[in-house]
């Protein structure tokens, strides 16, 4: 059991779940993963991949309290441990903090539900032996496109999304575009954009998400 009493249930595979490790690994805390899912030889698909959702489910709980949503969580987190591990990835002062939660809500109203759905049409789609719906993967592609677009913007005159330090800014979106760049098509999104590219490429090599990745990859629940 980790020493703060800090247990997340859910699947490493998801993105939701995904989204809570990498935080507790920036704040370097101590946690237990309960994983919630259980496989018989003949079911090897997470039951969130059956029901094509890519977010799948994450619970949070430390002591009484528990909380179901990622982003919340993370927040929670930040708040909570503010003097460990990554001190700055939610701001030191309000003006820092208000510009990452601009970009948190950015990421949770646009850019959750196009990238969501190319996850589902890229990813997961071939694991379920579905044809990808070539008219929603375009559809998607359009708006995600152009939120790319003024990303690329903000990244030219910036390191980050919300400055020049790493934050949950941009901790919030590796989950879903870890799973679009795996595949060639979405990789394009990513890499025709110059400062998108170096962006993804700075925040996809953070030894948190690595780890996180490494989870995924070590675990029957991801994709076999």
């Amino acid at each position: 059991m980790a020493t703060a009493g800090l247990q997340v249930f859910g699947q490493p595979a998801s993105t939701d779940v995904a989204r809570v490790l990498t935080c507790l690994f920036e704040k370097n805390l101590e946690f237990e993963l309960v994983r919630i899912d259980t496989f018989k030889k003949e079911h090897k698909l997470p039951e969130f991949i059956k029901l094509r959702d890519p977010t799948g489910q994450v619970t949070f709980k430390h002591g009484d309290k528990t909380i179901v949503d990622s982003r919340a969580i993370c927040r929670y987190l930040c708040t909570q441990f503010p003097e460990d591990g990554n001190r700055r990835i939610y701001g030191t002062g309000s003006l820092e903090r208000a510009s990452i939660e601009q970009w948190l809500q950015a990421e949770a109203q646009r850019f959750d539900a196009p990238s969501s759905e190319l996850v589902f049409q890229l990813a997961f789609a071939p694991q379920l032996n579905m044809a990808p719906d070539q008219a929603r993967i375009a559809e998607n592609e359009k708006k995600l496109q152009q939120m790319l677009t003024v990303y690329d913007e903000i990244l030219a005159k910036n390191e980050f999304l919300a400055g020049d330090e790493f934050t949950l800014a941009d901790l919030s979106h590796l989950p879903n575009s870890h799973y679009i760049v795996s595949s060639p098509r979405g990789k394009k999104l990513f890499t025709s954009k110059k400062h998108v590219a170096r962006w993804y490429e700075a925040i996809s090599g953070r030894p948190s998400w690595k780890q996180v990745v490494k989870m995924q990859s070590e675990h029957p629940g991801s994709f076999e």
